[in-house]
């Protein structure tokens, strides 16, 4: 059985350009050492995160129709997340079907959370560009949507550096801050890494596709730590 059927069983799609959805799988990393001219993922990326972006607020909007903006906003974030498109793209095996260099492969490319989340964006894009917009819609109903109520009833998607901000306020009236730790990737992908420190002491850590994101998953990390001490 080849990858592409593998991959097609798992999705319960068939494809009718199989060279596109091949493309959704190659890291630039693969591009120096692919024996001919290929293409990285990383435009169908660029055009699978708009999508993913519309097709969760068409659905959040029509979900949760007393939710006002700035609530809407967050949860989309929250699902929309790098932790959280990683954690689909695990469930869905695309590690497996990955394209990386030898040097990628061996650092754990297959299994980095920033990988794995811009292929599943890839994806989308590659499968939308193939089979049009209901089939992308039905792979978001079968796993990000389905997550999106556990998400809205533990509140997991609440600004967590203002509630962290207040927790530490309501104790030793001083603010968290946040530094950006590490900057990786191209301008159009990259990935920056946030620490949040409390008096100078690191409390925690996050990695997103932007500052806030980052920002974001420092806090939540932070938050634990900061009720367990």
């Amino acid at each position: 059985m080849s990858e592409i059927e593998k991959l097609s069983g798992i999705l319960s799609i068939t494809f009718q350009n199989n060279e596109l959805i091949k493309q959704a799988f190659i890291h630039r990393s693969y591009l120096n050492e692919a024996r001919v001219k290929i293409h990285s993922n990383e435009r169908l990326e660029f055009l699978g995160d708009s999508i993913l972006s519309f097709l969760v607020s068409d659905f959040l909007y029509a979900a949760f129709p007393k939710l006002p903006e700035g609530e809407l906003t967050n949860l989309r974030s929250s699902v929309v997340k790098t932790s959280t498109l990683a954690q689909i793209a695990g469930q869905l095996q695309l590690g497996n079907f990955l394209k990386l260099s030898h040097g990628e492969e061996e650092s754990g490319g297959r299994k980095n959370p920033s990988i794995l989340a811009d292929t599943f964006e890839a994806l989308l894009g590659a499968i939308f560009l193939d089979l049009g917009l209901e089939p992308v819609k039905k792979i978001l109903k079968n796993t990000l949507f389905s997550l999106i109520a556990k998400i809205y009833k533990e509140k997991s998607y609440k600004d967590a550096k203002s509630s962290f901000q207040e927790m530490v306020q309501n104790e030793i009236k001083i603010s968290p801050v946040y530094k950006v730790t590490s900057e990786k990737g191209p301008d159009h992908a990259k990935e920056f890494t946030v620490a949040a420190y409390v008096d100078n002491i690191k409390w925690g850590q996050g990695s997103g596709k932007n500052k806030q994101e980052a920002e974001q998953q420092a806090a939540i990390v932070a938050i634990e730590k900061w009720k367990k001490k």
